[in-house]
């Protein structure tokens, strides 16, 4: 055992039933830490190249980082990855809520399923007891009612569980996997991968404290933060939510309205944080050992929409892409939409995007009520959005186009409906705009899992001296303005990523305002590793680095790395009318922030040399050897 790991990873055969546990030695650990870590590295070493990510030969992994189940702030979350149903590249989707805090106080570090069931199953894990049971009874039900039932079955109700949900059974690309029907690992299309196995669920029930070398430290710094936190930059989250980047967005003129069309909503105020807080929010709630209280729960009961609590409620992602982004002023009909989402199992990001994209190709006479079954499938139409969504988790008429994803559904469309998907490698972007994040088109274009907003630099942060504090030790000495596309810029994009990066290897929220020292001091207490913070930042290089080999090896290159065309396109109205930057000007920040990473132009790779560096040759060798 090893402090702040367990040292072990559970693996199940869902073909042959096997259930068996693998030791992970302390260099494995240091070297990989979790999250992306840990995930890249099953897939480089245990995918072929080309498999089908519907298959039997791909391989679901959920993973935990040595916070994970600490006792302090930010000790919640746990990560989810396989090859993506969606983009065809790496998966790695994260998730707060209490589902990763309890697999590791059940004694895991990481679950590998492999294999198909040939019936529907879900795991059940309690502290070193391990089993399949069936889930026929459970299969084509929403979410909550499964989670109940399996809570019913084995007799306890503080059981979490992790599930696929019936969109997930469906194999819908832009499916999620749902914890505790509120929380989700939403990225990527990963409740695919859970259905297409038959595995509906897993639940889990943890009674150990996970090892810690320090755990007296650990325990002061959780106490610093419950009694300092309103004093960081993690207090605006515990007033007003993620929701409050409605209003900010707005500010800054880059608030995703009518599918990227525009970055101010005329009716922004209406789906504000501060009128959600005072029409459908009845509650607070929170994930595992965090005083923020960030996340809100919802509640509508009128004539048109019944929003119940148990589903929580929307977070700023799910505002944007249900509300702005398909010209919806309602915060109900929103609530309604995350409920939907929530129930079946559905990315909202990538759902609202698709319904956005699908609009606008109706609008332009790209596709009629001959082809939507009959839907006005308008900005704004409220019944249009409830009703599609709907179809999309069943699969039915027009949602069975658009259950595969933007990008998938316009080359389907054809006549031009690409330039309206708003994607990056299949993924659909989420609600910031890199009009005003210049910085973030960037960090969304390189991402190893097509536009994903968790690790990437959100530029109005950076704009002033408060901003790049804690950013000192890695020489970011000065803000940048947002629309800075400099090779300074490329410079904090690297470093402030990375660091991002780590949060996600290592299981802290990005919403905890812990610096890097701290962030160091709390690891280090954890695992006992007499560590630093470049030691730590390299940790997160090598994973993302990894994940960017897994892609290359699949077969992508620098073309997909490309910006969608539409953000060099200037917004008509707003702060930032009349200016963007060009697709040339992009692509150059691009090879900039190539060269600073040590990834080679040609094939936006990392090369030999950096791979070996990061102590990772082997994964060079795969490289070279798919190349032949």
């Amino acid at each position: 055992m090893a402090n702040g790991h367990w040292g072990k990873a559970l693996r199940v055969n869902l073909t042959t039933g096997s259930i068996t546990t693998e030791s992970l030695d302390e260099t494995f650990l240091r070297r990989y830490v979790g999250g992306w870590g840990f995930i890249a590295y099953y897939l480089l070493k245990e995918l072929e190249p080309g498999i089908d990510p519907l298959g039997s030969q791909n391989k679901l992994i959920f993973t935990t980082g040595p916070i994970t189940g600490q006792p302090l702030a930010g000790g919640g979350r746990h990560m989810v990855g396989a090859k993506s149903p969606l983009t065809g590249g790496f998966a790695g989707s994260e998730c707060g809520g209490f589902w990763g805090a309890e697999f590791k106080r059940a004694g895991w570090d990481t679950l590998i399923v492999e294999g198909v069931a040939p019936a529907p199953v879900y795991l059940w894990i309690k502290d070193d007891q391990v089993e399949l049971r069936p889930a026929e009874h459970l299969w084509g039900k929403e979410t909550w009612e499964v989670q109940e039932q399996i809570r019913q079955e084995l007799g306890d109700r503080l059981i979490r569980v992790a599930q696929c949900g019936p969109a997930g059974e469906r194999l819908v690309r832009i499916s999620n996997i749902i914890h505790d029907c509120n929380r989700a690992a939403g990225r990527c299309g990963l409740g695919a991968v859970m259905g297409s196995k038959k595995l509906r669920a897993v639940a889990v029930r943890g009674t150990q404290r996970p090892p810690a070398a320090d755990p007296d430290k650990l325990n002061e710094m959780g106490k610093w933060f419950r009694d300092h936190y309103k004093e960081t930059g993690s207090a605006v989250f515990s007033t007003l939510g993620t929701v409050r980047m409605v209003r900010n967005n707005q500010n800054y003129g880059g608030l995703p309205t009518r599918n990227f069309q525009e970055g101010v909503f005329e009716d922004f105020e209406k789906i504000s944080a501060e009128t959600q807080l005072a029409t459908t929010t009845v509650g607070r709630d929170t994930c595992f050992g965090c005083p923020i209280r960030c996340k809100w729960i919802v509640e509508v009961n009128d004539a048109e929409y019944k929003v119940e609590r148990k589903y929580g409620g929307p977070e700023y992602e799910t505002v944007g892409a249900m509300g702005s982004l398909c010209g919806i002023a309602d915060l109900r009909v929103i609530d309604m939409a995350n409920q939907l989402c929530n129930a079946n199992g559905l990315d909202s990001i990538g759902t609202g995007d698709t319904i956005a994209f699908a609009m606008e190709c109706f609008e332009r006479g790209l596709i009629g009520p001959q082809d939507t079954d009959g839907l006005e499938l308008r900005f704004g139409n409220a019944k249009a959005l409830l009703t599609m969504i709907e179809r999309i988790a069943k699969r039915e008429g027009f949602g069975n186009l658009l259950a595969e994803g933007s990008k998938r559904a316009a080359q389907k469309i054809g006549r031009g409906a690409i330039n309206y998907a708003i994607q990056i490698k299949g993924q659909e972007v989420a609600m910031h705009d890199p009009r005003v994040k210049y910085g973030h088109g960037i960090g969304i274009a390189v991402s190893p899992t097509g536009a994903d907003h968790m690790h990437s630099v959100h530029d109005n942060g950076y704009q002033t001296k408060g901003g790049i504090e804690g950013l000192e030790p890695f020489g970011i000495l000065e803000p940048l303005p947002f629309d800075d596309l400099s090779t300074d810029k490329a410079r904090m994009v690297r470093y402030a990523m990375m660091w991002r990066v780590l949060d996600n290897l290592t299981g802290f929220c990005m919403f905890q305002a812990w610096t890097p020292q701290q962030k160091t001091e709390i690891i280090a207490a954890a695992t006992g590793w007499n560590t630093s913070v470049m030691e730590l930042w390299l940790a997160a290089e090598r994973a993302y680095d990894m994940a960017r080999a897994f892609n290359a090896r699949e077969g992508f290159g620098p073309e997909d790395d490309r910006i969608h065309p539409r953000f060099t396109q200037a917004f008509s109205k707003g702060p930032v009318a009349g200016k963007t930057f060009t697709m040339e000007q992009f692509t150059q920040a691009l090879h900039k922030f190539y060269e600073l990473m040590g990834w080679d132009s040609a094939t936006a790779a990392p090369t030999r040399a950096k791979l070996e560096d990061l102590g990772v040759g082997w994964v060079a060798d795969l490289l070279e050897k798919a190349r032949r």
